[in-house]
């Protein structure tokens, strides 16, 4: 005879995984990008005079930040890792230089006018070897990926080489850097709701290693 604990062990070893609930994470990050990455490149093409940097830090810290961060939680929930360690790095990035822009148009942390470019040329060293080790560390995925982080460490060097006191000119060829890698994220932004809602998929390249 069956008792009840028999009936409830069986139930539970036959019982299906829990499926993960389903979704594209990328449909949420990308745009939470570009917004940054628009704003970041009106400033560096001189559109937004550097007195009004400030303005700024609504699209980086609300809308990337946060709309990125989000991503990484959604997708890490539904088991991509690598695509929630991507959507992380760049949320922290963002959130971290929108913090950066408020402190030193507040004086929060109390930096020297004369040490503030030192003070940025550190940042942006620490974010260059980032996204470097995520451009190289993600070689695996469609050619279209890769192009858009190695624009994007392209321009945060061209940043660096400016703020450390190389040609002013260098800001505006890194405009030009971040207009390609939005374009870039926007194409793959396309195409995911292009497939999203039943379309076919964009050609995305080949990757560089396999």
């Amino acid at each position: 005879m069956s008792t009840d604990s028999d009936v409830s062990a069986s139930t539970t070893t036959s019982a299906p995984p829990a499926a993960l609930p389903a979704g594209n994470p990328a449909l949420l990050g990308l745009p939470s990008f570009l917004v940054g990455g628009i704003g970041l490149t009106l400033y560096l093409l001189g559109y937004l005079p550097a007195t009004a940097v400030g303005a700024l830090v609504p699209t980086m810290l609300v809308v990337s930040g946060l709309g990125l961060l989000i991503s990484a939680i959604w997708a890490i929930s539904i088991g991509q890792g690598a695509v929630g360690s991507i959507f992380g790095v760049f949320a922290t990035f963002w959130l971290s230089y929108a913090y950066l822009v408020l402190s030193l148009v507040n004086d929060w942390l109390k930096i020297p006018a004369a040490d503030a470019g030192a003070a940025q040329a550190a940042f942006l060293i620490a974010w260059l070897v980032v996204f470097a080790v995520l451009t190289l560390a993600t070689l695996r995925l469609p050619l279209a990926f890769t192009a858009l982080f190695t624009l994007v460490t392209i321009v945060v060097a061209l940043v660096l080489v400016a703020t450390l006191g190389g040609p002013a000119g260098l800001l505006t060829i890194a405009g030009i850097g971040a207009v390609l890698f939005c374009l870039v994220a926007l194409y793959i932004y396309v195409d995911g709701m292009n497939q999203e809602l039943g379309g076919a998929a964009r050609p995305m390249g080949n990757a560089l290693v396999r």
